[in-house]
């Protein structure tokens, strides 16, 4: 093969497109990309070796490729899982075995605010509420999540039973494992927290909302 005047082989020809594949590995800063790279670069080196003789390092690529498609596909898994965690689609059937089911019934209290915080809650049946903040909880709503993030893991509510229930309860220490070994549920953590942070802001803007309008039309008078 003749390039520029130049006489190559076809082994150093791969070689060269397979090294600028593998510079745009060291380039790239996102993954996906870069196993995609990664992968062509490896199938350019698996040529340059073929043509080459070079054996040892034919072999060597050849047992790279099946390992950089692999990851490339834990990734693509990955990152749909991320996508379906951010829309909020995700059961919670898969966290159940890892929580602990309980009884309780009409009067009972779950916790108090200011109590430390060791553990969050998934509604089964009943209905429940956060006394402090008037919002009832319905079956299927994680609740006590906040502790987790407040101050010293202070209760930032009561929880009340108002009818006979079951709940299943998950310890922060295992949410924690759970957090970042499942990016699944660590996104879907996220999301839930923060919309429960802005509910708060909202509820906290309308109360001062009607406080002022109160003092408005008193001092009107």
């Amino acid at each position: 093969m003749h390039i520029g005047g130049l006489h190559i082989g076809w082994g150093e020809f791969f070689a060269a497109i397979g090294a600028v594949f593998y510079v745009a590995t060291i380039a790239m800063q996102t993954m996906v990309p870069l196993r995609i790279a990664g992968i062509v670069s490896t199938f350019f080196f698996i040529l340059y070796g073929y043509f080459a003789h070079a054996y040892p390092t034919l072999f060597m690529y050849l047992l790279l490729l099946p390992l950089n498609i692999v990851r490339l596909r834990q990734m693509l898994v990955l990152v749909k899982k991320v996508k379906v965690s951010a829309s909020g689609d995700l059961s919670m059937n898969w966290l159940k075995p890892f929580m602990t089911r309980r009884q309780y019934f009409r009067g009972d209290l779950l916790f108090q605010k200011g109590d430390v915080a060791d553990e969050m809650y998934y509604t089964v049946t009943g209905n429940f509420l956060l006394t402090e903040l008037g919002i009832e909880v319905a079956p299927g709503h994680l609740v006590g999540e906040m502790g987790l993030l407040a101050p010293e893991n202070r209760r930032t509510a009561s929880l009340e039973c108002l009818a006979d229930g079951e709940v299943l309860t998950l310890s922060y220490e295992k949410l924690r494992e759970l957090y970042f070994q499942n990016p699944q549920f660590g996104f879907y953590f996220l999301k839930l927290t923060s919309e429960r942070l802005l509910q708060n802001i909202a509820r906290l803007e309308e109360r001062l909302s009607e406080k002022t309008l109160a003092l408005q039309a008193a001092t009107a008078r």
